[in-house]
Formats: C-alpha cells, sequence, structure tokens
C-alpha cells in the first residue's frame, strides 16, 4: 500500500475544537467525535456534517460493531462519562462498562472487536489525574455476557488498539507524551494454553517525537497509524510485520483514522479541527460494514 504527499488529500470537515473516532456506516456516513465539545458529528454522504449527538459523555474512540451498533470510549473532563456506550437502533444508549473491581475507568479511549463479537478497549488518562481510582492503564475485554476482565497491563500508556481478523493478535499504541515515556506500536498474541495475551514484538519506535494514536487496518492486514506533529504529522503505514511502508502528511496533528464510502477505499483521518480523506488503492478490514 502506497501513501505519500502526491494523494490527493481533502478537507471534508471542519470548525472543530479536536476531531477523534471515525466510523463509517453501511450507508456511507461518517460519524466523528468532537470531545470538547461534548459532541457527536455525523458526515453525510453529500458532503454536509452536522450534530448528531449532544451531549455524548465526551466520546472519543468510536466504532461500529458487526450489528451496525455504534459504540463509543467516553473519556474523563467536564461532561465525560468514562464509560463504554453503545447505541442501540431504537435511540437508547447502553452502559457497556464504567468500573472495574468496584472503581471507575480512568478515561476510555479507544476500541476494537474480536471474531466473537468481545470488546477491547483502552483505558489511559492523559491530563489530570487527581481523581483516578485504578491502579494501572489498562486493556479491557467487555465479554459476550457483559463481564469486565483486564488482559493487557504492562504498558505504560495505552492507546490505539486492533484486533486482527483472525483474533489471533492485537496491536496496540503505548504512548506516554512524558519525558522518556513509552511510544511504540505493539503486537501482542494469544496464548492458548494460559489464555493469556503475551507481548510479541515492538514494531516501531516514534520516540522522542510524538507517538501514535488511532489506527485502522487494511484487506492485506496493513496497519495505517496516525502519529508525529509537524512535518513528522501523518498516516504511517506498516506491515503486520512492522515494515513501514509509507508515510502520508497531514495538514493538521492526526488523532484517528478509518476507512469508508461504499467500497470502504476512502481513509478518512481525523485531525485537530478537521477530517480530511484520501482515496487508497485497497479497501479497509472493519468489523462493520464488511467489505464485499
Amino acid at each position: 500500500m502506497e501513501l505519500d504527499d502526491e494523494v490527493d488529500l481533502k478537507k471534508v470537515a471542519g470548525d472543530c475544537r479536536f476531531t477523534e473516532g471515525p466510523a463509517a456506516d453501511a450507508e456511507g456516513n461518517l460519524f466523528f467525535s468532537d470531545s470538547p465539545n461534548n459532541r457527536i458529528m455525523v458526515l453525510r454522504p453529500e458532503g454536509t456534517a452536522e450534530v448528531w449527538k449532544q451531549p455524548c459523555g465526551r466520546a472519543n474512540g468510536m466504532n461500529f460493531d458487526g450489528e451496525g451498533r455504534l459504540v463509543t470510549c467516553c473519556a474523563q473532563g467536564d461532561g465525560g462519562a468514562r464509560e463504554v456506550q453503545r447505541y442501540e437502533p431504537d435511540g437508547s444508549v447502553t452502559v457497556l462498562a464504567s468500573h472495574f473491581d468496584g472503581k471507575r475507568l480512568n478515561s476510555p479511549n479507544d476500541l476494537c472487536f474480536d471474531p466473537e463479537g468481545r470488546i477491547y478497549f483502552t483505558d489511559p488518562r492523559y491530563g489530570d489525574r487527581s481523581d483516578v481510582e485504578q491502579d494501572k492503564m489498562a486493556v479491557y475485554r467487555i465479554e459476550v455476557d457483559g463481564s469486565l476482565s483486564r488482559v493487557i497491563d504492562d504498558v505504560e500508556t495505552p492507546n490505539g488498539i486492533l484486533m486482527a481478523p483472525d483474533g489471533k493478535t492485537i496491536y496496540l499504541v503505548d504512548n506516554n507524551p512524558e519525558e522518556g515515556g513509552g511510544r511504540t506500536l505493539l503486537a501482542y498474541g494469544y496464548d492458548g494454553e494460559t489464555e493469556t495475551w503475551l507481548r510479541k514484538a515492538e514494531l516501531y519506535d516514534f520516540a522522542p517525537g510524538r507517538g501514535g494514536d488511532g489506527m485502522v487496518l487494511d484487506v492485506e492486514g496493513n496497519i495505517y497509524l496516525t502519529a508525529g506533529v509537524g512535518d513528522l504529522g501523518g498516516v504511517y503505514v506498516f506491515s503486520a510485520q512492522g515494515q513501514h511502508l509509507s508515510f502520508l502528511p497531514t495538514p493538521e496533528t492526526p488523532t484517528n483514522c478509518t476507512f469508508g464510502g461504499a467500497d470502504l477505499m476512502t481513509l478518512y483521518i481525523t485531525a485537530s479541527t478537521s477530517v480530511y480523506a484520501v482515496e487508497c488503492e485497497l479497501p479497509g478490514c472493519l468489523a462493520f460494514p464488511c467489505e464485499s
């Protein structure tokens, strides 16, 4: 997969404070969060953007599950729910996770799904930590029965997360902005004997620059990861083995990306106050909608 600064990157939405969580539905709508404004926006196929939900618990990372329901990670801060929520077809909201071991979550950030439909989400805390109750920044799994388990806790500040289609590999961003903090793209493999996720490899290290954020896969298993700032800010494309394939710079600091459009070949990138789009050579690999 080749992305470079010669491709036609277009700004498709703006006038936000901090865009995140792009998620495309089967009708060609692109949903994205504007967390400081406590709202979820939707970009319609004809190109108009409008408020879809406000307030929204300060939604951050978002994705559609296999049944086409929008699942959101809600952050901390003014109006922040510190929960994982799901929007049902009737418009109601189901709280999927808010506490672990009787203590409030830190600030759910990003999520993905495994082949069984279970939800994996990261729970870091950036900024003020005065009300943190958890003893770790970790990755959690919401089981099909609704129970919550902590599955990865050996990273400093877990952020973006992806699941390989076969459910055997997790790609996880460790992005600690503090001096000397971890800023790596990691791969974890599932150990069937111990039923645990074990670190397999460090695929890339962004230090000392800004680390990675949100990411998405294409159908060949390549990883599209938003990272960096300034001239180094953009979408980094890696193979499943961690080979750096290409780089697409963005005009603003990138935060997340996903595929959308009728053929899932449009890469949407949230970046600071705006959303950008670029046509790609390969379609995306999403839980929903799926590339036919």
